[in-house]
């Protein structure tokens, strides 16, 4: 499903979580209907691009993942009996009987519930939130694992524990009660927060941005905020993402080239996606208590609404950064907050926040927090240092367009100094 190259990929990736949530629904297994659902996908991934796309693809996935999880429910009860002679199974024949055809009428979609039950209380918020950037985003654990800083390893233990959790603890698939889903809401938006970050930059690969992996973040949060029409950082959330988004265009050049924000022709952001994001927040900040999306959200409209770059009203984004930091202690937050105090208040005044960064062992190997350090260093005149930043920071980074951005950076700040 990762393949950029196959013409299916984005229906496989729209189609997958559906297809689990009803595959689940139906046999109660999380972790084996995981596989089978794969196993659908990957055949779905040889053969659609030769034989073409069926009629009903969500149907024909999830007809061949029934038909694995048959295999595999058979294949557990011959091991069970074959492991001890008082094995029963009350009811086991339904169970494993071949699947009825599946008729698709098209308007299910269960994205939302399975997102919700992978957000279960009986797992830690570290691990849910892993399950469901697998399950409901596509991610995969390199993926999930650079979104978290920690190592690939770390996270595939955490992945593994919470699918153990769900079957040990008998979680039933199905729509949250009120109170159930206000448990697991924070969860919920951060995991939708997360994939959208991985599709508008991507952590890795040859491509800057996955622009499947950012529609279908903004497609589940719509329709959240569908659902809870006056949960105030559902909406906030919904606005930082078509805030962000609409600049999409205007991020790459013609060879696929990273281009920052105060580089980009501003004539090709997403008008539409601007107004729509700037009617949201302005609908919800007034309401009451504010949260970090919202805040990130006013932040993003404060950049869209400037004509040029030299035009963006700096020491608000500033001042709604220090709003933020009091209520999300977070090392990419205040690295932002650095460099929007350094464009109000000089290099030298962000380089000095940075130095306290450099402290937190979150972040302080981190690419980002080497670039932004080469970048002030260039704007503090300071080349030949920002040269050999940069140059560190592209070593670092996974993401082949941000290492070619950085790496043109270190050589004309080597070529000037």
């Amino acid at each position: 499903m990762n393949n950029p190259g196959n013409p299916c990929e984005h229906l496989l990736r729209e189609l997958a979580p559906q297809v689990l949530a009803i595959v689940i629904r139906r046999y109660g297994n999380f972790g084996a209907s995981e596989d089978a659902v794969q196993e659908a996908l990957l055949a779905a991934a040889l053969q659609w691009p030769g034989q073409g796309v069926p009629d009903h693809p969500r149907a024909w996935l999830i007809q061949v993942a029934s038909r694995r999880m048959s295999d595999h429910l058979r294949a557990e009860i011959a091991r069970r009996q074959r492991e001890s002679e008082l094995f029963t199974h009350a009811g086991a024949d339904t169970q494993i009987a071949a699947p009825a055809e599946y008729v698709d009428d098209g308007d299910e979609d269960d994205t939302l519930p399975l997102l919700f039950m992978c957000c279960h209380p009986a797992l830690s918020p570290a691990s849910a939130i892993a399950l469901t950037l697998r399950a409901v985003g596509g991610l995969s654990t390199a993926e999930i694992a650079c979104a978290f800083l920690v190592p690939e390893a770390t996270l595939a233990q955490r992945i593994s524990r919470a699918k153990r959790t769900i079957r040990d603890s008998g979680i039933p698939f199905q729509t949250p009660t009120v109170h159930e889903r206000e448990q697991r809401l924070a969860a919920v938006l951060h995991v939708l927060y997360l994939i959208f970050n991985e599709g508008y930059a991507s952590a890795s690969g040859p491509t800057l941005q996955r622009n499947d992996l950012a529609a279908e973040a903004i497609r589940l949060t719509r329709l959240l905020l569908n659902r809870l029409p006056d949960h105030a950082e559902s909406a906030g959330l919904l606005a930082l993402m078509l805030l962000t988004d609409a600049r999409r265009a205007a991020r790459c050049g013609a060879q696929g080239e990273l281009i920052p924000l105060a580089g980009q022709d501003r004539r090709r952001w997403n008008r539409a996606a601007i107004a729509e994001g700037i009617a949201l927040i302005s609908r919800t900040l007034p309401r009451g208590k504010v949260g970090p999306y919202q805040l990130q959200a006013a932040i993003a409209a404060v950049h869209d609404e400037a004509g040029r770059a030299e035009d963006t009203d700096w020491p608000q984004i500033v001042a709604l950064y220090t709003v933020l930091l009091r209520i999300d202690v977070n090392p990419m937050i205040a690295l932002n907050h650095a460099v929007a105090v350094a464009m109000t208040q000089g290099a030298t005044a962000g380089l000095a926040l940075l130095r306290r960064l450099q402290q937190d062992t979150r972040i302080a190997n981190h690419y980002r927090l080497i670039a932004v350090h080469a970048h002030l260093l260039e704007m503090a005149g300071e080349r030949a240092q920002a040269a050999a930043q940069f140059r560190a920071a592209a070593a670092r980074t996974p993401s082949v367009a941000e290492r070619n951005y950085l790496s043109k950076k270190a050589a004309g700040n080597e070529a000037a100094g």
